[in-house]
C-alpha cells in the first residue's frame, strides 16, 4: 500500500472515532479474544441500528483520543482500559439492553490445548461409542469406564478442567473425541462508559428496588445512630416522637391524667377480662349453631332414608 493511502486511511480513522465519541453518548470496551471474523461480522449485523462497533490497534485508538481530550477531557478515563484485544461499540440506547444484544451473540467452540477455560467442563456419564482401545486414555485421566456392547462406557460424571485453568491436551483430545464443545466466545463487556464516568458492567444489573433498599438501610443506620447520641435528624424525628408518645402514654396509665389517645389502654388496665369477654360469645355461639346445623342434617337425613315406607309394607 502506497505511503498515501496509508495516511490517508489513518487520518479517516482518527476523523471516525472523534466523530463516534461525539455522537454518542454511551460505549462499552469490549474484549474481542477467540472471536472470529465470521462471527464479528455477525455481531455488527445483529447491532446494525442499535448500536456501532469499532475495531482498531490499540495505539491508534490512544493516540485519537488523546487529541481529543482538549474538547472532552473525561475520555481520559478510558485510556487505562485499551490494553488487550479490544474494541468499542457504541449507543444512544439503553445500556441493559444493549448489554444483553452482545452477550446474546456467542458461538459454540472446542476445547483447545493451552486455552484458558472460561467455565467449568464436565464431561456426563455416557456411552462415548469408542472402540475398547482407547480405554488407556480414559485410565490417564483418571476416567472410571467399563466395555459396554463393544464400546466404552463413561460410569460417572467427571469434572474434566476447572473455570480459569489451563485446558491440557489430553482433556483437548477427549473433548474433541467426544464431539463436545464446551466453550462459547463473544464480545466480553469490559468496562462501561457514560456521561464522563467508567464503570464495572455489573453496575447494570443494580434495580431501582436495589437502589431503594439499600436507601433505606442508610436512613434506618442514620436513625439509630440519632437516636443512641440523642441528636435528631430528619430520619429520627418520627421515632423520637413515637417514643415521646410512649413515654406520655406509660405516665397517664400510672397516674390520673386523661387524654383521648389514653383512653383505651386505661380501660384494659382497669378490667382486662372485658376485652376476653367480648369475643367469647362469638366464638360460643358459633359452635353451638354448628351443632343445630348438624342435628338438623341427620333429622332430614333420617327423613330421606324412611320416606314414609316401611320393609314390609
Amino acid at each position: 500500500m502506497p505511503k498515501e493511502d496509508r495516511d490517508t486511511w489513518k487520518s479517516n480513522y482518527f476523523l471516525k472515532i472523534i466523530q463516534l465519541f461525539d455522537e454518542y453518548p454511551k460505549c462499552f470496551i469490549v474484549g474481542v479474544d477467540n472471536v472470529g471474523s465470521k462471527q464479528m461480522q455477525t455481531i455488527r449485523i445483529s447491532l446494525r441500528g442499535y448500536a456501532v462497533v469499532l475495531m482498531g490497534k490499540n495505539t491508534m485508538m490512544r493516540k485519537a483520543i488523546r487529541s481529543h481530550l482538549d474538547q472532552n477531557p473525561s475520555l481520559e478515563k478510558l485510556l487505562p482500559y485499551i490494553k488487550g484485544n479490544v474494541g468499542f461499540v457504541f449507543t444512544k440506547l439503553e445500556l441493559s439492553d444493549i448489554r444483553d444484544r452482545i452477550v446474546d451473540n456467542k458461538v459454540a467452540a472446542p476445547a483447545k490445548a493451552g486455552a484458558i477455560a472460561p467455565v467449568n467442563v464436565r464431561v456426563p456419564a455416557q456411552n462415548t461409542g469408542l472402540g475398547p482401545e482407547k480405554t488407556s486414555f480414559f485410565q490417564a485421566l483418571s476416567i472410571q469406564t467399563k466395555i459396554a456392547r463393544g464400546t466404552i462406557e463413561i460410569l460417572s460424571e467427571v469434572h474434566l478442567i476447572k473455570k480459569d485453568e489451563k485446558v491440557g491436551a489430553s482433556e483437548a483430545t477427549l473433548l474433541n473425541m467426544l464431539k463436545i464443545s464446551p466453550f462459547s466466545y463473544g464480545l466480553k463487556i469490559m468496562q462501561v462508559f457514560e456521561a464522563g464516568t467508567v464503570f464495572d458492567p455489573s453496575i447494570l444489573d443494580i434495580t431501582d428496588d436495589d437502589l431503594i433498599q439499600r436507601f433505606m438501610e442508610g436512613v434506618r443506620n442514620i436513625a439509630s445512630v440519632s437516636l443512641e447520641i440523642g441528636y435528631p435528624t430528619v430520619a429520627s424525628v418520627p421515632h423520637s416522637i413515637i417514643n415521646g408518645f410512649k413515654n406520655v402514654l406509660a405516665i397517664a396509665c400510672a397516674t390520673e391524667i386523661e387524654f383521648k389517645e389514653a383512653e383505651s389502654a386505661k380501660a384494659y388496665l382497669a378490667d382486662p377480662s372485658a376485652f376476653v369477654v367480648t369475643a367469647a360469645p362469638a366464638a360460643g355461639g358459633g359452635g353451638e349453631e354448628k351443632k343445630e346445623e348438624t342435628k338438623k342434617e341427620e333429622e332430614e337425613e333420617e327423613s330421606d332414608d324412611d320416606m314414609g315406607f316401611g320393609l314390609f309394607d
